[in-house]
């Protein structure tokens, strides 16, 4: 088997797992999560970027509009890092599945409206049966589903963002985590001279697993950095489905969740979306190769 399909699956099973990780560290304020994984998460980047001597390029590459671009970068991924931390220590695993089910499509739409990208006829049927299933689910239990959509949102700006970026990805994380270290920094000395700070005051495995928020969010990154090149967007497309589809079945068989019947039109409208979409987009390819070899 291609090497890149094995990292994209490690990366993705590494994803899905993560609400056993966060669920573990519940008794953290998500604020103080979020602070920990960009602290230890810079640190071990820059670690990397040192050791593999891609520093003074880095810096080269740094100018105003560059910086400003990761700024927002960096914003966007801390809002969906925080929403996440908080969502899986709440109980709503079940609901930060949803966000990444419907992420995908998020994503498309956001090319047509931003990037004027055009889709094609059928295209259209899955992103406005998504929405429907967004829509039943809020008129289900009278509220939206604002972790999902928080997820979904702010992780497809951030992939709108991450599409104009100029760098790599291991320059381009480590200076979103970069341009968040000080304020990170800041609100955990805070936290610590308050009296409030987690870190130190707890048990040690709680010690432990914070410094290893870095670890756990760089790793998977690598994973699929390594990936994207060897192997194709199809794949990579087929293959993203497996962390929300284990992040649900976490959240439903391991920490019961509730998933009555109302979620379930719910998330099978948007499941039937997902299979049309994916089924339209292997028809089309398959058709453009045709055309490909008759030319």
């Amino acid at each position: 088997m291609n090497k890149g399909i094995w990292y994209a699956l490690g990366a993705y099973i590494f994803w899905g797992l993560f609400p056993i990780y966060w669920k573990l560290l519940a008794s953290v304020p998500a604020l103080q999560l979020l602070g920990h994984r960009i602290f230890w998460s810079f640190l071990l980047l820059f670690g990397i970027v040192i050791v593999s001597r891609q520093g003074k390029a880095l810096k080269a590459a740094l100018n105003w509009r560059v910086v400003l671009i990761y700024a927002v970068a960096g914003i966007l991924i801390a809002i969906n890092w925080l929403t996440y931390v908080w969502a899986v220590g709440a109980g709503f695993i079940v609901e930060t599945s949803l966000g990444y089910f419907i992420n995908p499509l998020l994503s498309v739409l956001l090319g047509v409206i931003f990037l004027r990208e055009r889709l094609r006829p059928l295209q259209w049927l899955p992103i406005g049966l998504a929405a429907a299933g967004v829509l039943y689910l809020t008129f289900a239990y009278g509220a939206l589903p604002w972790v999902a959509l928080t997820l979904a949102v702010s992780f497809g700006f951030y992939g709108l963002v991450k599409k104009t970026a100029p760098l790599g990805a291991l320059p381009g994380l480590t200076l979103e985590t970069g341009i968040l270290f000080l304020p990170a920094l800041f609100f955990l000395v805070f936290s610590q001279f308050t009296g409030t700070g987690a870190f130190l005051h707890s048990t040690t495995l709680s010690d432990v697993m914070l410094v290893g928020a870095g670890l756990v969010t760089v790793v998977p990154l690598m994973m699929f950095a390594l990936a994207a090149p060897r192997i194709s967007l199809t794949t990579i497309g087929v293959l993203q489905y497996v962390n929300p589809t284990m992040q649900f079945l976490l959240g439903v068989l391991i920490f019961k969740e509730p998933f009555d019947h109302h979620r379930l039109i719910g998330f099978g409208v948007v499941w039937v979306a997902l299979i049309l979409f994916g089924v339209e987009g292997f028809l089309a390819q398959r058709r453009s190769r045709g055309l490909a070899i008759a030319d």
